[in-house]
Order: structure tokens, then sequence, then C-alpha cells
């Protein structure tokens, strides 16, 4: 018996793990994340901070966390200011583990999650599967954020979560050598966003992910995040979420969204002042008949952010 849990041990050991935190002037937030790293109380993990541009003190932060014995080890990586999707690259760049899960700077990693995901993966490793899909959960109240997922389920890909009904953002740790199988998050000069969901709809087309029905991050959204000024992003990265578009009507999750998603490709082109949009569209006659739903969205978001 003593045997066998020392196998187990051993095994779960070798699944490497990188947890990594794009932050941005988040230094009044971040403290409580990395409190939730010490908590962890399987700390055979890494933790990459990637600094984008702060301006404030996350630096010195970070500095006074280095010099303590944590447990686990500490990385971090500054560098100029270009958006979420930037950081994520970089991050991508750096990985060296089998698995990565991405925990934003003002969120928390749930208790445990460390160990769920170890010994989660001991039963998917060999599998072909992407990676995991867990959940996130309210820090303030402890509900889960949307949905949960459906009893018995055992693997889904992420458009298909949606497609079938789920609701709220997901945690997502991914195989390193799955998420670097696809190109990196384009670089539009003059614009900070690229919305993370392109790498895992290229992914989609390829792999599915275990189910893993357990709270993984604790979060927090904040009133200066992305997802509380999403019209002001359309305005500034219309080539960015024209991109999204493109690979959104690529691969159709459902009638609806792709009749959706041609309507912001239209309006997103239209800001970027791209008049060849209809010509480069994956759905060039939708996108025809949807050019007009177009310019009244593109007059919607104008006048939102007024």
């Amino acid at each position: 018996m003593q045997s066998g849990w020392r196998n187990f041990t051993s095994m779960q050991q070798k699944v490497k793990l990188t947890v990594f935190t794009p932050a941005y002037n988040r230094a009044h937030t971040l403290g409580r994340c990395y409190e939730s790293m010490l908590k962890q109380k399987c700390k055979d993990f890494k933790w990459l901070i990637i600094d984008d541009g702060s301006t404030d003190n996350t630096k010195e932060l970070v500095d006074s966390w280095l010099n303590k014995d944590n447990g686990f080890e500490i990385i971090y990586k500054y560098k100029k200011n270009g958006g979420m999707h930037t950081a994520h690259n970089l991050a991508y760049e750096l990985i060296d583990t089998e698995l990565n899960v991405c925990i934003d700077s003002d969120d928390r990693m749930a208790e445990g999650a460390v160990k769920k995901i170890k010994t989660a993966w001991l039963k998917a490793r060999n599998k072909n599967y992407a990676g995991l899909i867990g959940l996130d959960a309210d820090m303030n109240t402890g509900r889960i954020i949307g949905k949960g997922f459906p009893n018995g389920l055992k693997e889904t890909t992420l458009g298909g979560y949606y497609a079938s009904g789920g609701e709220g953002d997901k945690k997502l740790v991914y195989r390193t050598d799955v998420i670097n199988s696809v190109p990196p998050y384009p670089v539009f000069e003059g614009e900070k966003y690229v919305g993370l969901v392109y790498k895992y709809t290229l992914i989609d087309q390829k792999y599915k992910l275990f189910v893993l029905n357990d709270v993984l991050c604790d979060v927090e959204y904040q009133m200066d995040g992305s997802s509380n000024t999403m019209f002001r992003q359309y305005l500034k990265n219309p080539k960015g979420f024209a991109f999204l578009r493109k690979v959104a009507m690529t691969y159709p999750t459902s009638k609806k969204r792709l009749i959706r998603d041609c309507i912001h490709y239209c309006s997103s082109s239209l800001i970027a002042g791209n008049k060849n949009y209809i010509v480069e569209s994956p759905r060039k006659v939708l996108t025809v008949l949807c050019t007009p739903l177009g310019w009244i969205l593109t007059t919607v978001i104008k006048k939102k952010c007024k």
C-alpha cells in the first residue's frame, strides 16, 4: 500500500505546471494572487509574472517576494506595454513545463487548485487532450461564474461547451506543446487587444479538453478591466477585433453566432477603414448582406463611447 502511494506521488510530481500572471498596474491586487500561491499545499509549480509595462510599484513588490522562501519558483519578466495578448505571447515563449494556466493579476488561485490540476491530468494525460477545463468562482460570493458543467460531461471543446448552452468564463489549463502548436497572437500597430479565444478556437479544431468539474480560480472583475470597457475597445482596436471575427466566421459554432460575428466583422472593418473587408472575408456573400447592420452597430458603438 505504501509502495503504491509512493508511486502515485512520484507520478504526480512529474506533472510540471507553470502558473502565469500578466500584470499591468495591478500592484494593489497582485498581493492576493501571491497569497493564493502561498496557500497551495502542493507547491511543485512555477509562478511566471509578465509585467506588461507597469508604471506602479509592481516590480518592487515582486522583488520583495523573490527574497523569501516561498516554496515555489517565481520568475519575473518585464516588457513594453502591448496588451494582454502580447503578455500571453511572451509567457508561451518562456514556459518550459508540460502544463500552463493563467491566473490574472486581480484573481486568486483556488485552494488546492495545483493538486487538483495534477491529479486530474494523471487521468487524462495519455488520451490526447489539449488540457483541462475547470471552473471560475466569484471570490466574494463563492458562486460559479456562469454555468457549471452538465452531469456526466467528461470532455468538450471550449466552443462546444458554449454552443451547447454553457455560460461564463472557464479556467483553461493547456499543454504547452499544444498552445505553441498554433500561431501566436498577432500584433497590430497602434492597437493593444486581440481576444485570447483566437488560440483556443484553433486548438478546438484538433483537440478536446478533459473536464475538471471543480473551481480552479476565484475571480473579481475590475471596473477598469477589459470586460468593463468593451465598447471603447471596439473603437481603439478595430483591426484586432476584425481579425478575431474572421477566425470565428471560419469556424462557426452556430448559424446565429456566425451572423453575429459577421455583423461585428463589418463594423470593426468599417471603423478600421478597411475598404477590402468584403474581399478578405471568409463569408463574402454574408458579409455583403450584413454590411448595413455593421453600419448600424458602428453608430451604436460610437454613441456609447461619447
